[in-house]
């Protein structure tokens, strides 16, 4: 069986579980490609787990340029020269079917799904649930299985001011995949029908990657000569919540605890998070490292006592899921999917969203309590690695497409 998962661009620092399927799939047997809109070479040195395997670049799609009309005009000639010349009978097939669905607008068509017309896989599986849209149509021009992927952003934001958005995608697409119950309910909500075929799959990490064997493990109390260290690691966004992990620091130094808080990563929010931090008077405590590649997140992990998320909105969330690898007990909000993905008061505290009370009051409570912190870490750990890693998860994609295989096909 062959795949095309489609991305917009490959590879990406932030998306590690795209490589992580991509290789396990692979591992699995099956022959896959990436379909996307720019192939991002100089990112593969952060991930060594590409650069060890050979010739994994030539299953690497990009599609032709688009940016400029002009230009894309002009080479459109050689496109389709080019994919009669590789692969004759599915360019062929693509436009005779194409004719008589959109008439000439099918050559646009042609030249946007080059990558696709050239691979001729057996199911081409959207990542991101907004990419799927007005793309139901490869179905029949290539005659393959569809697939979708929803993550949250996709279902919590896009096009939420349009009741019929995804109504193409429930009616005509094969299958889809959701990281959780939580998305699956918002994707009922959207319109999805009950009854249409999908998978549970929720992200995994490589639980030997994030070995806590080397972590700091303090009695780190709050106190001057001891502050606990607090780590939050995710991209500079309003959905993020970071104005209300940081109203919840403050609330802790007003207690009297000692904390020392590194951010990691980067963002368009990065001016409005610097400056709420000056607002709270906690320059001196309060650290934005950046994006920083795996390694450095892992080191930060292993100095860390305590790892806080207070998303506004989230699918499932990596990081969480890595921090509790690391054995760092979880404070959180309940947005979306952090309440399946941190088990409250077991592997660490969930709290209503909005909250910086609550997430102070839990804070504190670990950051007073050792023997807490390293039971929670240790409970997160463990479910880690039996839940969310990257085995089984390999294991779960590949009986999705076995039972795709099976299925009868969507109309």
């Amino acid at each position: 069986m062959r795949l095309a998962l489609v991305v917009p661009v490959f590879p990406v620092r932030s998306e590690t579980f795209i490589v992580s399927k991509f290789l396990g799939l692979l591992d699995h047997g099956y022959d896959v490609h990436v379909v996307c809109g720019h192939h991002a070479r100089e990112n593969w040195a952060l991930f060594p787990a590409l650069q060890a395997r050979r010739g994994l670049a030539q299953r690497i799609h990009a599609s032709w340029p688009t940016r400029h009309k002009a230009l894309a005009a002009l080479l459109l000639p050689a496109a389709l020269f080019y994919a009669l010349a590789v692969n004759p009978r599915n360019a062929l097939r693509y436009v005779h079917r194409g004719l008589r669905r959109f008439g000439l607008d099918v050559l646009r068509r042609f030249y946007l799904d080059l990558p696709l017309i050239l691979t001729e896989p057996d199911v081409v599986h959207f990542e991101f649930g907004a990419l799927a849209i007005g793309r139901m149509y490869l179905r029949d021009l290539l005659g393959c299985r569809v697939t979708v992927s929803f993550r949250g952003y996709d279902l919590n934001f896009s096009g939420i001011d349009q009741a019929d958005y995804y109504q193409e995608v429930w009616a005509h697409a094969d299958r889809l995949h959701l990281l959780g119950e939580d998305l699956w309910r918002r994707a009922q909500r959207r319109g999805c029908p009950p009854d249409k075929p999908h998978a549970l799959i929720p992200p995994a990490v490589d639980a030997d990657f994030f070995d806590p064997s080397d972590r700091e493990v303090s009695a780190n109390d709050g106190t001057a000569a001891r502050p606990v260290r607090i780590l939050s690691v995710g991209r500079l966004e309003w959905k993020k919540g970071y104005e209300y992990a940081l109203q919840a620091i403050r609330a802790m130094r007003d207690r009297g605890l000692n904390v020392e808080y590194h951010i990691v990563g980067d963002g368009q929010h990065l001016e409005a998070v610097a400056f709420c931090r000056h607002q709270l008077g906690l320059a001196d405590c309060v650290h934005l490292l950046g994006a920083q590649p795996h390694e450095r997140v892992r080191d930060e992990m292993r100095r860390a006592d305590i790892f806080l998320h207070a998303a506004v909105s989230e699918g499932f969330c990596n990081a969480v899921l890595e921090a509790q690898a690391m054995e760092l007990p979880v404070v959180c909000s309940n947005a979306d999917g952090l309440a399946e993905n941190v088990q409250d008061g077991v592997t660490g505290f969930v709290v209503a969203r909005r909250d910086p009370a609550a997430l102070a009051d839990r804070l504190a409570r670990l950051a007073t309590d050792p023997n807490l912190r390293q039971q929670m870490g240790q409970a997160g750990r463990k479910r880690v690695v039996a839940e969310f890693n990257l085995t089984r998860q390999s294991a779960l994609f590949a009986a999705f497409y076995q039972e795709l295989a099976h299925e009868p096909a969507s109309h």
